[in-house]
C-alpha cells in the first residue's frame, strides 16, 4: 500500500499502470496488488475515467496537441478504448480540434516567424501531424501560406 500511495503522490495513474508498476517488486504477489487496488478504488485514488479526463484535459492547456497524440498517450499509460474515447470526446467538446491546431500555428509562427519556403512549410506540416492533428484540417489551415508567395529552395 505505501508503494501505491507513493507512486500515486509523484503523479496520478491509470489503475493498470498502477497495477503494472506495483507487480514488477519480486515481493508483491498478485493478491496483495489487487486488494491494493480495491481499496484505492474505494477511496477515489484510483479511478480511469477521472485519470484520463483529467490528463486530456492537462495537456490540451499545457499545449495544443490533437486527439490522435492524446489518444496515443492515453494508450501509453494503458487507459481502456472506451474510457480513452469517453475523455476524448469530452475534451474536444469543450475546446474544438480547429482552435487547437489555430493556437498551435500561431504559437510554432511566434516562435520561428511565417513560412517563408516550400521546405518551411514543409517542416510546419510536419510538426502539426506529430502534434497529433488530422492530416485535412492540417492541409485546410496552411492553405493561407500562399505557394506563390513562398520562395522555393
Amino acid at each position: 500500500m505505501r508503494r501505491a500511495l507513493r507512486l500515486l503522490a509523484a503523479r496520478p495513474r491509470a489503475e493498470s499502470e498502477l497495477r503494472e508498476r506495483l507487480r514488477e517488486k519480486e515481493w508483491a504477489s498478485a493478491d496483495a496488488v489487487e486488494e491494493v487496488i480495491e481499496k484505492l478504488r474505494a477511496y477515489g485514488y484510483v479511478d480511469d475515467a477521472k485519470f484520463a479526463l483529467g490528463y486530456a484535459s492537462y495537456r490540451v492547456k499545457q499545449k495544443p496537441v490533437g486527439r490522435r497524440r492524446l489518444r496515443r498517450e492515453l494508450a501509453a499509460h494503458k487507459v481502456a478504448e472506451e474510457t480513452m474515447r469517453e475523455a476524448l470526446e469530452a475534451v474536444f467538446a469543450e475546446t474544438p480540434e480547429e482552435e487547437l491546431l489555430d493556437r498551435a500555428i500561431e504559437r510554432r509562427i511566434a516562435r520561428t516567424g511565417p513560412p517563408r519556403s516550400r521546405a518551411e512549410l514543409k517542416k510546419l506540416y510536419d510538426h502539426l501531424l506529430r502534434a497529433g492533428f488530422p492530416h485535412e484540417l492540417v492541409m485546410n489551415r496552411l492553405r493561407r501560406f500562399q505557394v506563390g508567395q513562398l520562395e522555393d529552395e
